[in-house]
């Protein structure tokens, strides 16, 4: 049986995921609203199953499991707003035989500025919502970090674009 990790690396590798802020997710004042962050976490989170080799559609069809969020955190630094670029960091900070724990920045991309950042608690459940343990293969897949596949953020419809070549990045 394979030895659980409680913290992932001391540097976890970081995904980047670039989104442009459409104007439904601000409100009245022209900032968004602040139940979207959590929404691009889950953005940036399915990306960095995607880029560690695999999507999360394929763990629910083919395996029945569910990573079911059971705590959410966000503290927010500073509004965005409408047509802003954004970037979503996503890392996972700890991994355990029925928990993930993934963390996460959100920063302006014209300035560079901090403007939330955050960490989601998931347990893998099966269809039913009773916890199963991670298998081995997604386990090893985290661990192994993130593929260089030569593809920026991917395109969900969502108004993403490739990052920028800058200080933010895979950081692999």
């Amino acid at each position: 049986m394979r030895e659980l990790l409680v913290n992932m690396k001391a540097e976890p590798a970081w995904t980047a995921t670039t989104l442009q802020v459409r104007y439904a997710e601000t409100d009245q004042m022209g900032v968004v609203y602040y139940a979207n962050y959590l929404i691009w976490f889950e953005i940036g989170r399915t990306d960095f199953c995607r880029r560690h080799g695999f999507a999360y559609r394929e763990m629910e069809g083919r395996d029945g499991l569910y990573i079911m969020v059971a705590e959410a955190r966000c503290r927010y630094k500073a509004p965005a707003r409408y047509d802003d670029e954004i970037l979503v960091r996503t890392c996972l900070k700890a991994i355990r035989r029925r928990v993930l724990i993934f963390g996460y920045e959100v920063y302006r991309q014209a300035t560079d500025e901090l403007l939330a950042e955050g960490e989601t608690v998931h347990v893998i459940t099966n269809r039913e919502g009773h916890p199963r343990s991670l298998p081995e293969k997604y386990h090893d897949l985290f661990v192994a970090g993130p593929k260089e596949s030569g593809h920026g953020a991917r395109d969900t419809g969502y108004g993403t674009r490739p990052p920028e070549h800058g200080s933010r990045g895979s950081g692999s």
